[in-house]
């Protein structure tokens, strides 16, 4: 509910500080003096239009900030926006703040932060609803109606039930819709797949092949020079010539002299072993190399083998995986969903036979719902048109309209046709009433406006209230076209809504007044050539010779009325709370 409204520089009103509490209140003064103003500062508040017109002529910008005390089902909503916003504070209060400025520049705050204006109004449809000229009418919004009537039917349970099994419906066509949309490119993902797993397979590569095939590459590309190496080292070791003579046979001479040398000073034996362990390894390296020159071969296929081979790694590699391992693995996982692509078909006719189970199910429950919406339907209509006619409106009618939207792939309803659905059934709902005798029933939203629309709307708060989640209501001109005695009765009412709202009334007769809680007064005073509104707070005397004032000139005739008034309200009050 509403608990501070502060006010600066918004038309004739300078600065306004106001406390509220819970309960009816209401405001009363002359025509003129501020009352619709301050109600237009409140639409601004909570989202309403702004412009620089409504800036107090000495100033640069206009201020509206209210502080809401958050409270049951509205706490739990504001609550939940304002986490999502990371804009949460105060678990049990919320700031809403607009300003305006003289260049035209509007600017909305949540708890101090800069929001967007859109964010502003989501708040603040949860906070207020303002009936009469404004825009702000919730329940003139068919969107609103369906929530509205499931709380009046407390259908919580059986919708909780169609919500578990709606959600369960679409858990199971979006994985149809994948599995179709997979099926649908079956064809052409299944040839790609088994190209790939037919190719890799094929190849048949080996961890660790592409590295010896690039060594037999090399060697079989270099074989001329190879063996044109390894033939020289072998005629500098072992072949002599008339021109010179073969290391062997050098290296043999010297370990000869050596042995000699060695036989007569036995203390240089061990050169003449090293001599011929020399020889003997010359003589190895010489076979070796005679060993690898016969194994050079000049084999121009093997070449091209090596090189065909080496370029299918490399072309597999490059479409598959960067080395072999991973060519091998995207083989066996290509065979794997080529498995489960021919698995589709079978588990899409066994989801479309539990999408039909699902949907008869979920038929029936909505089915279930709907009866429900329209036997409260009923009890609703009877129950509102009893108000309105103690509203004096004995000739208006109230219905609540039911459609719903042909669907092929909605829900089966007994005549054979299908229907769309929600997370709320197939129902689509709107309230209808006609003011006059003879109109027929229209929809709620195209309903006259001005103190008819007041009255309707509080028939409505009135049996709707423990169903409404806004938590402050105000009303304005509501008793427009009323007598006393009727201002009596809707002065109850708006009393009796007062028990599960907060709720606001402007008014200019003395007989609602009397039921408020809390009585301001709306005054306009003229200081140093300027025009300003002042707003004070109403109790015992001061507020009886307001409600004789109400009346006509303030006597004794209009004091003992108002006297009378005020003990009428609150017997009928007395009345109401037992």
């Amino acid at each position: 509910m509403l608990t501070e409204l502060r006010i600066q520089n918004f038309a004739i009103i300078d600065r306004l500080d106001l406390r509220f509490t819970s309960g009816l209140i209401t405001l009363t003064g002359e025509t003129g003096a501020g009352k619709s103003i301050i109600l237009d500062a409140v639409v601004m508040l909570i989202g309403g239009r702004a412009d620089a017109t409504v800036i107090r002529s000495d100033s640069d910008a206009a201020f509206v900030e209210g502080t809401f005390a958050l409270k049951g089902s509205a706490k739990e909503t504001v609550t939940e926006i304002l986490q999502r916003e990371e804009l949460m504070d105060d678990p049990n209060h919320v700031t809403l703040t607009r300003e305006v400025r003289r260049e035209g520049r509007s600017i909305a705050r949540l708890n101090g932060r800069t929001v967007n204006l859109s964010l502003l109004r989501e708040v603040g449809a949860r906070l207020i609803d303002i009936h009469g000229q404004s825009e702000h009418l919730s329940l003139l919004d068919p969107r609103a109606h369906l929530g509205l009537l499931d709380r009046y039917a407390d259908i919580a349970s059986p919708l909780a039930d169609y919500r578990k099994t709606y959600h369960a419906i679409l858990d199971l066509r979006r994985e149809l819709t994948d599995l179709r949309a997979a099926q649908n490119d079956a064809a052409r993902r299944a040839d790609m797949l088994t190209f790939a797993a037919e190719e890799i397979e094929a190849a048949k590569l080996k961890k660790g092949e592409d590295e010896e095939l690039r060594k037999e590459r090399d060697r079989l590309a270099n074989a001329e020079s190879l063996a044109q190496h390894a033939q020289e080292a072998i005629a500098l070791l072992d072949e002599s010539t008339p021109d010179a003579s073969a290391a062997s046979d050098l290296l043999g001479q010297a370990s000869q002299a050596l042995y000699v040398l060695a036989k007569t000073d036995p203390s240089k034996a061990d050169l003449a072993e090293r001599a011929n362990l020399m020889l003997e390894n010359l003589t190895d390296l010489t076979s070796e190399l005679r060993d690898y020159l016969e194994e050079i071969e000049f084999n121009p296929k093997r070449l091209d083998f090596a090189e065909e081979r080496l370029n299918l790694i490399f072309q597999l590699t490059r479409k598959y995986g960067g080395n072999i391992e991973a060519v091998n693995q995207y083989g066996v996982e290509a065979r794997r969903q080529l498995e489960t692509l021919s698995n589709a078909s079978e588990r899409i006719e066994a989801l479309t036979l539990q999408e039909s189970k699902l949907l008869d199910k979920l038929a029936a429950q909505a089915v279930k719902l709907s009866d429900k919406r329209k036997h409260s339907a009923e009890t609703l209509s009877r129950a509102i048109e009893t108000e309105l006619d103690d509203l004096k409106m004995s000739a208006a009618s109230f219905g609540v309209d039911f459609q719903f939207k042909p669907d092929p792939n909605g829900l089966p309803l007994a005549d054979g046709t299908r229907a769309a659905f929600d997370h709320n059934g197939f129902d689509r709902v709107e309230f209808m009433v006609a003011p006059n005798p003879g109109e027929g029933l229209k929809p709620l939203a195209k309903i006259a406006s001005g103190g008819e629309t007041s009255r309707l709307m509080l028939g409505l708060k009135n049996i709707l209230a423990r169903a409404d989640e806004v938590p402050s209501l105000i009303f304005d001109e509501i008793d427009q076209g009323i007598g006393g005695r009727v201002g009596l009765i809707v002065g109850y009412k708006l009393w009796h809504l007062a028990r599960n709202h907060q709720v606001f009334c402007v008014t200019h007769l003395p007989q609602l007044a009397a039921f408020g809680e809390q009585h301001y007064q709306v005054q306009k005073q003229i200081q140093k050539n300027r025009t300003l509104t002042r707003v004070e707070k109403l109790d015992g005397e001061p507020r009886l010779l307001e409600l004789a004032q109400m009346l006509g000139d303030v006597g004794e005739g209009t004091l003992q009325s108002a006297n009378e008034i005020m003990q009428t309200a609150r017997q009928m009050m007395k009345d109401g709370k037992k």
